[in-house]
Formats: structure tokens, C-alpha cells, sequence
């Protein structure tokens, strides 16, 4: 076939410039490889000295003011013990730099190396002399002793530099970080102390510092505690310093030493227990339910005609909720309904927190824990209906008003509430919770191909916690839809799942089994252990929930199920069973084995907390 001539010349041409570039490319790869600078270090690290120096000097003889080619010559020159050569090459360098600081200090670290300490020593003090307030002169020369790991000489710098500023807070982080390093712990805290009033950033900053500084060594702590006290008692108005005190008491988790300092700041500056409120959410994060309520109690002890008092008791329903939560063996009926009083007390006197996060929890606790679903949804469904409500608010309600539809077995007016949900938030967070909730009622049904089609979203969610409950839900569904198309097993499971979620524990339990005995070797075995041990938890029988775990993590444990074992059984050695030890183990065994869990990330942080608390484990 004879090619077409317009066809040739544009053929060619494309060839001719691959060729070009195929050359340039080549050519660009062997300069790269015959560069005298590659070539000197690759030799100087092989320790080819000899070789490297050759080709250093000539370069700087080609570039003297090339501070790269300088300082990779000089570094060569010292390995090899050059000490005069290298001498030679400073002095030139202070020659041509005018007599820059930062070139004595080369020279002193030639000296000191070559064994003429007090030369060394004379050149470092020139450095230091010719600071003059410049800050970018006290940074060259402060980093040119840093390189070299002269930590005492750096100080100096800073110290000199600050001298003559006459500001005793300039300098303050990096002299803090050098006196700990150098061992001196207590001049390092006075020294933040110090710089930290004068910190723009705020106390945020300095705690961060001092954090950085003592890290979690105990006797680097009482140093901070005790020049903090000092402190205080030298200028007790000062309420930086004492905000510092409780932050570090936290920090040795000596919550009730780190009250007694907020309660007379507070008092001291008559703040009407805003600081004593804010310490008590502090405490009720870090799950330190009883030194919240400590604090909590000593705003509404003073009467209600205190302008928190409302917000403290709000506060303290809050505390007693998210210890049920955390702590399995708070949750007892004599404690769950005294909780319900407080809470009927305080509507009765605060009805406008009917369309607060409040009104939710007093639902959750009439549901979860005081089994009166009919309660909570009268409770919802009054706090909806209020004119005032907001409208993030009334998502929130409805979705936690379709949950205890469900828990009540109208499954129908459930998915109507979170369509309502669906539909008012579209792009929103509420939104894709309660798109979820609908395709989990679908599971629950039996219905798994449109509970599937609202998952493959729904698994690329903005919210991790979703994306990760959508993750396990469609991976449950799709590894038990098996090849005969037998969905019986995963009928009966959802369904059992579903009885779970409504408390009826003797039939799920009764269901699970009968999956079991029909179907031995399913793939659903290991979820059929996992909801074992949830039930064994509800009941309170830990060591059973733990046998269920154990046989998750050690007969499945390459399934998906075996890092969720894991993390459970930690949780309940932890939380209910108070068996420290036991739970260290097991959230180190999964960080171990199970590095890429979602899991790992809050194992990692109650590891953190047991061994601060617990450190003789």
C-alpha cells in the first residue's frame, strides 16, 4: 500500500523529535550523573576522601561564594581530618564574607575538633560578640551553632540577644527547648513562664510548650507544678498562671487538686463559677464523671438565683448520661430513675430547654435505660411540635423519634420520619444519617437490594462514622448472599438484628440459635457470635460476652469481624470489668495486628490514657 505523501513529512517529523528528545533526555541523565558536586558527595560518603576533596576544590576555585559547594568542601575536610586545609578554607570564606559571625563559628568547630579548645572557644565568643539586636543576625548565628550541636553556645546567643533588647520575652520558646534538652527542667519552665504572658497566641501556645517540655515524666510535671506555685504566691492576681496549675494537675490526672486551684481563681476574680462550668465539661470529656459533678455541685449549691445555676444543672444531667454510656455498671434501675427525677425537676422549673440536646438525652434515658419507649416519643414528639424549635434541632429529634418508632415496632411510621429527615437535610450530615437508617429498615425487612443500592453511597460519606457502619453493612450483606440465592440465613439474621435493636433478647437470641443448628458452616457465624456478645453485654454477663469475642478473634481472624472483637473485648475489660491490664492487652494486640483497623486511631488513645493513669501496668 503506498502511504499517502501529505502523510510522510508528519511521520517523520514525529520521529525526528522523539529522537531529539530521546537525546536531550540522555544527555540531560549523564551531565546529572558527571556532576562534580553528585560525584564529591557519592565519593565522601563512601569515604573516598581523597577523591571528593579533589573535586571540591576545584569547584571552589570555580565558585568560592557558592555557600553549597563551601559547606559540602568544609564537611569533607573536617571527616578527613584536614584540619589545616579546612582552617585555610574558613579563613578564605571570613575573607570574602567580611568577616560574617557565622564563619568564626566555622572556624571555632575547626579548632575544637582538632583538639585547640580555647581557640574554639575564642571564636565562638566573636560570633556571639557581633550580635546587635538584628534578629535575622541572632537567628544565622543561633542556627549555624545548632548545626554544629553546640547547645551551650546557642544559648548564649539568645541570652545575649535578649540582653541587649532589654525584653526578657523574646526568645522564650526556642531558650525553653534548650534548657530542657540540656537537663535544666526548672530554668526551662520559668523561662516559658516567663515569655508565655507577653505570647500573642495565647495560653493554648505555652501549654503546648510545656506539654512538649515535660512530657509525661513525672518528676518533670512537679517541677512545672511547683514553679508554678511560686508563681502564684508571688502574684496571686495573676489568673494565667493559675489557669497553667490546673492544666498541669489535669495532666497528672489529680482532678480534685486541679478543682480546688480553678475554685479560688474563680472565687478570687468573682466569676460567678463560668471557669468552674468550664472545668467540669474539661472533666466530663476526659470521662471524669466525678469531679464534674464536684464541680458542678459547688455553682448550684449556692442557690438558684445564680446566673449559671440553670446551666450547671443542664450540665450535670449531661455527666450522669454519658456515664451510663461509658460505664455499664452505672446503669442500675435505682440510679436510672432518680436520674429521671432530676430530669422531670429541671423541665418543670426550665421549660425552655424543651428544645435542647437536654430534652434528647431525658428521651434516650426513658428508652434506653428506663425501658419507656412510649415516654420518649411522647417526649419527641412534644419538643417537635414547639413553635421555637430549630430546625437542626427537629432533625435531630426525628431521627432519634424514628429510632424509638422502631424500638415500638412501627417500622413504617420509622421510614416516614426519616424520609422527613432525608428530604429537609439533602446535603447534609442528618441527611446521609438518615438515608442510613432507611437502608438499615430495608435490611432489617429483607429487602437487601435497595438496602445495598442506598450503602454504595452512602459508604463514600463525608462522615467517617457512617461511611465505616455502610462499609460493614454492605460488606454483611454481600459475603451472605450466597451462589444458591439462599437468603433464609440472612433473613433470620437481619431479623434477629432487628429484635437486638428492640431489646428482645430471649427471641434474638432463640433466632441466632436456630440459624446455627440449620446452617453450621455459614459465612454468618462470626456475626452470629459478635450479636452473642452484645446480648451477653446487656445482660451484664461480661466473661460470656468475652468468650463470644474470643472465639471471633481467634477462629476468624482473618475475617473482617476479628479487629471489632478485639476493640470490644478491650472496651469491656476496661469499662466493666475494670481489669486494666487485661484491656492494654488487647488494644496492643490490635495496633499490632491489625495496623490499618479504623479502630486503631481511639485504641491508640486509650492506651495512652491507661498508661498515664495506670503507669505501674
Amino acid at each position: 500500500m503506498i502511504q499517502n505523501r501529505k502523510d510522510r513529512p508528519y511521520g517523520l517529523s514525529v520521529w525526528r523529535a522523539a529522537a531529539v528528545l530521546v537525546t536531550a533526555l540522555c544527555f540531560y541523565i549523564q551531565a546529572g550523573a558527571q556532576d562534580p558536586l553528585v560525584e564529591g558527595r557519592r565519593f565522601a560518603e563512601a569515604g573516598e576522601y581523597g577523591k571528593a576533596i579533589e573535586l571540591y576544590q576545584k569547584l571552589y576555585d570555580q565558585t568560592p561564594s557558592d555557600p553549597e559547594v563551601y559547606r559540602d568542601y568544609l564537611e569533607t575536610l573536617l571527616a578527613a581530618k584536614k584540619y589545616k586545609d579546612a582552617e585555610k578554607l574558613v579563613k578564605h570564606q571570613m575573607d570574602i564574607s567580611h568577616q560574617h559571625p557565622v564563619f568564626y563559628i566555622d572556624l571555632g568547630e575547626v579548632y575544637r575538633l582538632a583538639g585547640k579548645g580555647k581557640k574554639a572557644e575564642a571564636q565562638f565568643q566573636a560570633a556571639i560578640d557581633q550580635v546587635n539586636g538584628d534578629d535575622m543576625l541572632t537567628q544565622q548565628i543561633a542556627r549555624a551553632f545548632v548545626r554544629t550541636g553546640n547547645d551551650a553556645y546557642t544559648i548564649k546567643t539568645y541570652e545575649h540577644a535578649r540582653g541587649i533588647l532589654r525584653n526578657p520575652y523574646m526568645y522564650y520558646a526556642p531558650l525553653a527547648r534548650l534548657y530542657a534538652k540540656t537537663g535544666d527542667i526548672e530554668k526551662a519552665v520559668y523561662t516559658l513562664l516567663d515569655g508565655g504572658i507577653g505570647n500573642m497566641r495565647g495560653i493554648e501556645d505555652t501549654k503546648a510548650t510545656l506539654l512538649e517540655l515535660t512530657g509525661t515524666d513525672p518528676g518533670n510535671i512537679r517541677l512545672a507544678q511547683k514553679a508554678l506555685v511560686k508563681r502564684i504566691n508571688a502574684d496571686p492576681e495573676n489568673i494565667y498562671y493559675g489557669d497553667l496549675l490546673t492544666w498541669v494537675y489535669t495532666q497528672k490526672d489529680d482532678w480534685d487538686g486541679a478543682f480546688i486551684q480553678i475554685r479560688a481563681i474563680d472565687e478570687r476574680n468573682r466569676e460567678h463559677g463560668r471557669r468552674i462550668l468550664d472545668f467540669a465539661h474539661n472533666a466530663r470529656r476526659a470521662s471524669r464523671y466525678d469531679a464534674a459533678l464536684k464541680a458542678l455541685d459547688a455553682i448550684t449549691e449556692k442557690g438558684r438565683d445564680q446566673p449559671l445555676y440553670d446551666a450547671a444543672m443542664a450540665e450535670k444531667l449531661n455527666v450522669h448520661m454519658r456515664r451510663l454510656e461509658q460505664e455499664p455498671a452505672y446503669a442500675i434501675p435505682e440510679i436510672t430513675r432518680a436520674i429521671r427525677n432530676e430530669y422531670r425537676d429541671f423541665f418543670t422549673v426550665y421549660p425552655q430547654y424543651v428544645t435542647s440536646v437536654t430534652l434528647l438525652d431525658y428521651a434516650l434515658l426513658e428508652a434506653q435505660y428506663n425501658d419507656e419507649v412510649k415516654a420518649a416519643i411522647d417526649l419527641l414528639e412534644n419538643a417537635i411540635a414547639q413553635p421555637a424549635a430549630r430546625k437542626d434541632f427537629v432533625g435531630r429529634a426525628k431521627l432519634q423519634l424514628g429510632d424509638y418508632y422502631v424500638l415500638s415496632g412501627r417500622i413504617w411510621d420509622a421510614a416516614l420520619t426519616y424520609g422527613q429527615v432525608d428530604k429537609a437535610f439533602r446535603e447534609d450530615i442528618l441527611g446521609e444519617e438518615a438515608r442510613f437508617r432507611n437502608a438499615k429498615l430495608a435490611y432489617y425487612r429483607g429487602d437487601f437490594a435497595w438496602a445495598q443500592s442506598q450503602l454504595s453511597v452512602l459508604k463514600a460519606s463525608t462522615s467517617e462514622l457512617i461511611a465505616n457502619d455502610a462499609l460493614y453493612l454492605s460488606v454483611l450483606i454481600t459475603e451472605n448472599v450466597t451462589p444458591d440465592s439462599n437468603l433464609v440465613p440472612l433473613d433470620r439474621f437481619a431479623f434477629a438484628d432487628l429484635l437486638l435493636f428492640q431489646h428482645k433478647y430471649t427471641e434474638a437470641t432463640a433466632l441466632l440459635d436456630s440459624i446455627t443448628a440449620a446452617f453450621p458452616r455459614h459465612p454468618l457465624n462470626d456475626d452470629i457470635l459478635m450479636l452473642h456478645a452484645r446480648i451477653a453485654e446487656k445482660h451484664k454477663e461480661y466473661h460470656k460476652a468475652l468468650d463470644y469475642l474470643r472465639q471471633v478473634y481467634t477462629r476468624y481472624s482473618t475475617d473482617v469481624l476479628a479487629d471489632d472483637a478485639l476493640f470490644r473485648s478491650g472496651e469491656i475489660c476496661e469499662k466493666s470489668l475494670k481489669q486494666q491490664k487485661e484491656a492494654i492487652d488487647f488494644y496492643e494486640r490490635l495496633i499490632l495486628e491489625y495496623p490499618g483497623s479504623t479502630y486503631v486511631q481511639t485504641a491508640r488513645e486509650r492506651l495512652r490514657l491507661l498508661q498515664r493513669t495506670s503507669p505501674e501496668l
